[in-house]
């Protein structure tokens, strides 16, 4: 389905003509979910709908496009950069796939089934605090009374209009963009392009435009899955490489521009819930490769032989002058000078 959807959404110039009909069989649908953002998001700016404002600042890391452009690197960034600068951020976030009541903390140890790939993947690498819930508004003033936090990044919030935003990030896919720029569920677009206009900074994950900053992830070692290996991860000896990320393609052409021997390549549908008994009928015993992301799923049942590629984003000075400004203009009037 993935791939289909893939097809769709990011057509080539070969585009098969039945996707195109597809394409054109969707668009009313489009139609009426552009509609229905339009209103809603004018009931917000109209004052129908409640705006509720925090008294930290509140950072919006966001797409309007669905599937994975790099939020959960950005994410991590921040994290490091606004500690770096003496801040004490946390982090909310939606916690996609798991089914709660009201709001959760995310402690490090807890498993991706309990919270979520993402936030799993978040406090596990830098302990930020973080709490999530489909409220963002109860998670962030849960996230203020329980710890001692300054200052707040919202993860993959763009389109939670009710949480006041101080700065607003939009992260870009540099390959896929916007695809099709079509709405859902036609095209990939959970907003029109003209959102980009609004939005204070535009990180592009590959060749960023004017006007936008551009980020490069970049591997910088092979992680047991396991956190009981002692194996070290071998660059010569044939692998295989799996991924459950929105774009899998990008995690394999990383591992072959690193010149790791590749056996096979699996991809798995984003957020995809795998199995002991799945993944070793893939492998057939020999090591194993996976984002950090899918690591996180995997960690209760990982064999020796199994790591992950940790990324880093890295982002330009000027880009971190420049947000850092914009954070001490937002403290400065929240603060009343």
């Amino acid at each position: 389905m993935q791939d289909f959807v893939n097809k769709l959404w990011y057509p080539k110039a070969d585009t098969h003509l039945g996707f195109k009909v597809v394409k054109w069989l969707l668009s009313p649908l489009s139609l009426l979910f552009w509609l229905i953002t339009y209103i809603r998001s004018v009931l917000f700016t109209c004052g129908l709908k409640k705006v509720v404002s925090l008294p930290v600042p509140v950072i919006i890391v966001g797409n309007i496009t669905v599937g994975g452009s790099g939020k959960t690197p950005t994410v991590i960034y921040l994290i490091e950069l606004l500690r770096r600068q003496g801040f004490k951020p946390g982090v909310v976030s939606r916690g996609y796939g798991v089914k709660f009541e009201g709001v959760k903390r995310v402690e490090p140890l807890m498993g991706a089934d309990l919270v979520g790939d993402e936030p799993a993947m978040i406090v596990a690498r830098t302990q930020v605090p973080m709490v999530i819930g489909s409220d963002r508004v109860s998670a962030a003033q849960a996230l203020i009374q329980a710890y001692d936090v300054d200052i707040i990044i919202s993860d993959d919030g763009l389109q939670h209009y009710r949480l006041a935003r101080d700065i607003e990030l939009l992260i870009l896919d540099g390959e896929r963009r916007f695809g099709n720029e079509l709405l859902l569920p036609a095209g990939p677009l959970r907003e029109s392009t003209d959102r980009q206009q609004h939005v204070d900074f535009i990180i592009v994950n590959g060749e960023a435009h004017d006007g936008e900053f551009p980020m490069i992830l970049e591997p910088t070692r092979f992680v047991p899955v396991s956190a009981s290996s002692q194996q070290v991860f071998d660059p010569y000896k044939p692998a295989v490489a799996i991924a459950g990320i929105a774009n899998p393609e990008r995690f394999f052409t990383t591992l072959r521009d690193a010149n790791v021997p590749l056996i096979k390549t699996k991809a798995f549908e984003d957020h995809q819930i795998f199995s002991l008994k799945a993944l070793m009928e893939v492998t057939k015993m020999a090591p194993l490769l996976m984002t950090e992301k899918d690591a996180v799923k995997c960690r209760d049942f990982a064999k020796e032989n199994w790591w992950y590629l940790a990324v880093d984003a890295k982002l330009t000075d000027n880009f971190d002058q420049l947000l850092m400004n914009k954070i001490h203009q937002v403290m400065a009037v929240k603060q009343g000078n």
